[in-house]
């Protein structure tokens, strides 16, 4: 009898020491997925991006933290085709935009977290673009073993200002949004 309350014991502080350290769990990088949508004064264009690598932090069942990073040389349109979905792409990838040869990846890094509702979460993070850091606030749900959030992003903290009618006078319909926003799902 005296065995099987020590087992019991040893097997209850285990499990409590699980939830106080914190569980990481890694996303699946295949089956997450980025999406982006960029406009300009006569339309928009859409896409994807793809996660390199990334993970959330659990502790007592409550999201503590996460860090992600994506492939930024993956970054495609996906509603174009042919020729000018190459030359998007290219320009995307090129210095107007993300510069993607010299700065192959994108960093978020969680920083603070507070509890919404259950499963809902108010994050502020890290995301760092073309080696500049700055802070991004959005709503993270987590339900099971996914996550989602949908943000916007000011492309112009991260120097990214080609088309940017801030910056650049004279633009007429050949200006683009400074921000664009991001769709993510997370399957972990």
């Amino acid at each position: 009898m005296k065995n099987l309350k020590t087992i019991a014991i040893t097997l209850f502080v285990s499990i409590l020491a699980l939830n106080v350290s914190g569980q990481t769990k890694k996303i699946d990088a295949g089956k997450s997925k980025i999406n982006w949508v960029g406009k300009k004064v006569t339309g928009q264009h859409e896409g994807t991006v793809n996660f390199k690598e990334g993970s959330l932090l659990f502790k007592a069942s409550k999201l503590a933290g996460g860090t992600f990073t994506v492939d930024m040389t993956s970054l495609t349109s996906t509603d174009l085709t042919g020729d000018y979905q190459g030359k998007l792409n290219g320009h995307l990838k090129s210095e107007d935009f993300f510069g993607t040869e010299k700065n192959p990846t994108a960093t978020l890094v969680f920083k603070k977290i507070a509890v919404k509702s259950a499963g809902v979460y108010n994050v502020t993070a890290d995301l760092t673009i073309k080696g500049k850091t700055n802070p991004v606030t959005f709503e993270l749900t987590v339900n099971g073993n996914t996550a989602a959030t949908t943000f916007k992003i000011d492309r112009t903290k991260y120097d990214i200002k080609y088309g940017s009618g801030s910056f650049f006078d004279n633009l007429g319909d050949k200006a683009i949004d400074n921000e664009f926003e991001l769709k993510v799902a997370l399957v972990f």
